[in-house]
């Protein structure tokens, strides 16, 4: 599908990531003025929304009719206040890893948690991961092939609660929404080869006691920090 909108890759990102706030549209278009011009031709197509939600920058996201030229069948909604904070550290997180040289010689795909809850449907009793990187079989990079989770954190979980995420994580050998029996096979091969996580500092400690609680399943679990933009 091609959407015949300029920036149309921007308005996808909003799309998909519940919304986005104006000085990571920035980071996406080109700069301050092609963010607002952006802005300014989709709420003039019916396509978007914007608003100051909170303190710092305003916020952009898609409506209805935005969401149905983007290809995308979600319900739209304007971004909670209480989750502003973990939707701007995911997108922040998205934008970084989609910038380094090997997500692009790789031609890697992120899949947001957006479209993973829409194919799982209603009824979700299970975690599911702020995002998945897909690093294609032909991949010029150690890992090709492989399915990373990713997880910002930006407020702590308790570290039964954050051991708990990362086991699930880490066991599960089936797509979100498969059959319950496909979730976690014992023995098979598992979805995600490491999972990702992106912490800001109030949540690093307990990331990493977390992590060290997992034994041999540590090995596949990545700490960092996350990257500059994240927080206001």
């Amino acid at each position: 599908m091609t959407l015949a909108v300029r920036d149309a890759d921007a308005l996808v990102f909003a799309a998909d990531m519940y919304g986005i706030p104006f000085d990571q549209l920035a980071a996406l278009t080109g700069g301050d003025r092609s963010a607002r011009a952006a802005a300014r031709r989709w709420r003039d197509l019916g396509y978007a929304e914007t608003a100051r939600l909170t303190e710092g920058p305003a916020w952009l996201w898609v409506t209805r009719a935005g969401l149905a030229a983007c290809g995308r069948e979600y319900q739209a909604r304007k971004p909670a206040l209480p989750q502003l904070a973990h939707i701007r550290a995911v997108a922040a997180t998205r934008i970084a890893l989609e910038a380094t040289g090997a997500y692009r010689r790789a031609s890697a795909f992120w899949r947001c948690e957006r479209r993973i809850r829409a194919r799982h449907g209603r009824g979700i009793r299970q975690h599911l991961p702020d995002g998945e990187v897909h690093w294609p079989d032909s991949a010029p990079v150690a890992w090709a092939g492989e399915c990373w989770a990713i997880e910002a954190e930006v407020t702590p979980k308790t570290v039964a609660r954050t051991t708990a995420i990362m086991r699930e994580i880490l066991t599960r050998t089936g797509d979100y929404g498969c059959p319950a029996a496909e979730a976690a096979v014992p023995w098979g091969p598992p979805r995600h080869a490491r999972a990702l996580y992106l912490c800001s500092p109030a949540a690093l400690t307990t990331v990493l006691n977390a992590r060290a609680l997992l034994g041999p399943l540590a090995a596949r679990i990545e700490v960092r920090d996350l990257p500059p933009g994240a927080q206001p």
